[in-house]
């Protein structure tokens, strides 16, 4: 396969018109984004301070006082802004216009002469740059920045932002490499990597390249440089905790070309095998390409939660090891997933197989959209798949475990995160490849594509998720071959297609079936996925789940609510030949399809009031209802069950 030619869709050729996730990226436009400015300038009531732009004034010398939140809270400014140069570039009239290019002066004029930028070492440190980069996060600070600011150029055209991104991005490389007096470190949070190839990809600037190639290459060299920082420093400590000086949980164990399994903060390991996967691809590093390869195995093989969620425990927000995927004191922080989206988008890039499009729409359809409420103000920093709301309020462990959506955090990485990856969804829809469409999501849009012999417009409609019944059309002004090919997901075992009317017979082949279409002009798709409720088993290593069952519609994982089942949910389970059946009800969260089976459960009443005995449960049945898991927690708040006993 030629990959010379492999894009994916800039987000001004397309427009997503689907009634699913135009609720969702309406309730970003309309609710998140405006409700993340008012916490950016702490107007929240009862929520946590950001404090973000109030830095940002300081460091300026608009007004004076001094620094408060995280060493790394500029990110959520630039996080925001990113999401919205997204909305920008979908909508040129948009409001927020006006707005971001006074933030842009705003961080503009906290800049220092040399390029750097961080407002935490400008206000309260500014002796000790650059000299912890384990714990700091200065580059993880500036590559957010960074990738903020080629969203903004991309959407805008204007060089305003591009031009302060460029002069720290100079700085950098003008402090960091292995060249005589330069610093021969990286960052202890991935980040930077990507971003600087963003920014190679908009500047045609080889330099950037190469700085994110140094910062991969160098990364777990002997000799150990976060011990010769540290050393240098006299060993003091930002954070503290002991496991931040662990080798693998910066993923510092290893030169990366040598790692096979995904450990430590699962962030910080799946920003940097995107970076690895972009940088395979750019510079056809072959031995980046196996590693990622072996990473990507371990992580969907042996360390992914059903619901596309990664890092199953809250010490350092880590992997711990394989097959080890607890329920309820999991963390699956959501920027996790989101970064797993980032590794399978670029994975696709070195292969074009339907495997990694199933991982992005099992992560984008369950934890990641479980992160943000339906009211697109409140949200989830972890996503369980068991909550037990007085364990979470009593037991020690499951105390990051929340039953209900937060208004903001302290660390608030994942709302804004939330932000720009749903406003920039049209990016994950498709992948050209010569004069080849590929279809990843099942997202209704309309999308003009330049191909090799010149550019088509398709047009997708469907009730995805809740059917599986697709309609593509495609036309362009000139009459030339094309080729489509359509992601046939793992969950789904039968299909059909036509094409213009015509039954076709298509093989599946590396996850995709292939259409060529006819010499004309206009071409009309009709693909029907078949989606059934299924039964999901766990493989029998994962501990947690044995005995147990989870239910799944299409992209969707189910589970089940006190709300609809009563309490103890625990104490329910299916039998062998339950017959689980689905039906469209429009009395919850405004529509959405719920599944519903006959179930037993422990009957209460007939226990004694001691806590063990030799007598044989009594069971009485009820219907239960589960409900899609990305919905949970938006009624009344109580206990949540993906596993169930069966």
């Amino acid at each position: 396969m030629n990959k010379k030619h492999m894009h994916n869709i800039e987000l001004k050729d397309i427009r997503i018109k689907d009634k699913f996730f135009d609720q969702y990226i309406g309730l970003i436009e309309n609710e998140a984004i405006p409700y993340q400015w008012e916490a950016l300038n702490d107007k929240v009531k009862d929520a946590e301070p950001s404090c973000c732009i109030n830095n940002f004034n300081i460091a300026a010398g608009h007004k004076e006082g001094e620094f408060h939140g995280f060493v790394f809270q500029d990110t959520d400014l630039a996080k925001w802004l990113e999401a919205v140069s997204f909305l920008i570039e979908s909508k040129t009239n948009s409001q927020w216009s006006k707005i971001v290019e006074d933030v842009i002066k705003l961080v503009g004029a906290t800049q220092q002469d040399d390029g750097y930028l961080n407002t935490y070492f400008t206000i309260k440190e500014p002796e000790e740059k650059w000299t912890n980069l384990r714990e700091c996060h200065e580059l993880y600070t500036a590559g957010h920045m960074i990738e903020a600011a080629v969203a903004h150029y991309k959407a805008t055209g204007s060089e305003d932002f591009l031009q302060v991104v460029c002069k720290l991005a100079d700085h950098i490389d003008d402090t960091f490499g292995l060249g005589e007096g330069k610093i021969k470190g990286y960052g202890g949070h991935q980040e930077i990597e990507l971003a600087l190839i963003k920014l190679y990809k908009v500047t045609d600037e080889k330099r950037y390249l190469n700085l994110s190639k140094y910062f991969i290459d160098q990364r777990g060299v002997e000799p150990f440089y976060f011990d010769i920082e540290s050393e240098k420093r006299g060993f003091t400590k930002h954070f503290g905790a002991s496991y931040m000086y662990e080798r693998d949980y910066n993923q510092t164990h290893l030169p990366v070309r040598e790692q096979s399994d995904a450990v430590g903060h699962a962030v910080r390991a799946v920003y940097m095998y995107a970076a690895m996967a972009d940088l395979a691809n750019l510079t056809q590093d072959k031995s980046l390409e196996e590693a990622c390869n072996r990473l990507w195995n371990n992580i969907v093989h042996k360390k992914l939660y059903i619901t596309g969620a990664i890092g199953s425990t809250s010490i350092g927000e880590a992997f711990t090891f394989d097959y080890d995927l607890p329920n309820d004191t999991v963390y699956a922080e959501t920027c996790a997933s989101i970064g797993l989206i980032f590794f399978a988008n670029r994975m696709l890039k070195l292969e074009l197989h339907g495997k990694y499009g199933d991982v992005i729409e099992k992560a984008l359809y369950n934890t990641v959209l479980s992160g943000m409420g339906l009211d697109g103000k409140s949200f989830f920093y972890v996503n369980p798949l068991e909550v037990w709301p007085e364990a979470c309020e009593k037991n020690p462990i499951k105390k990051h475990v929340k039953p209900v959506r937060q208004k903001w955090f302290g660390c608030a990485c994942c709302p804004p995160n939330i932000a720009r990856l749903l406003m920039g969804l049209g990016e994950y829809i498709y992948t050209v490849n010569g004069n080849t469409i590929y279809t990843h999501l099942y997202i209704g849009d309309e999308a003009s594509i330049q191909l090799d012999e010149g550019t088509a417009t398709i047009m997708q409609k469907s009730n995805y998720p809740w059917s599986g019944d697709i309609r593509v059309s495609v036309t362009s002004e000139e009459a030339f071959d094309k080729q489509l090919a359509f992601r046939i997901p793992g969950w789904c075992y039968d299909f059909s297609i036509k094409v213009n009317d015509k039954n076709m017979n298509c093989k599946v082949k590396e996850g995709f079936i292939f259409v060529d279409t006819p010499i004309e002009k206009e071409t009309t798709i009709e693909l029907v996925l078949d989606m059934p409720v299924e039964k999901i088993y766990a493989n029998p290593q994962v501990r947690a789940n044995a005995g147990k069952v989870a239910i799944q519609r299409g992209p969707l994982v189910y589970c089940i609510e006190e709300v609809d089942n009563g309490d103890n949910l625990s104490s329910l389970r299916l039998s062998d030949d339950t017959q689980l059946s689905w039906k469209l009800d429009d009395d919850i969260l405004g529509g959405i399809v719920t599944i519903s089976g006959k179930a037993y459960k422990t009957d209460d009443e007939s226990w004694t009031e001691e806590l063990y005995s030799n007598k044989k449960k009594v069971e009485t049945i009820q219907t239960i209802k589960a409900v899609p898991y990305c919905t949970w927690g938006n009624r009344n708040p109580g206990e949540m069950l993906c596993w169930i006993r069966e």
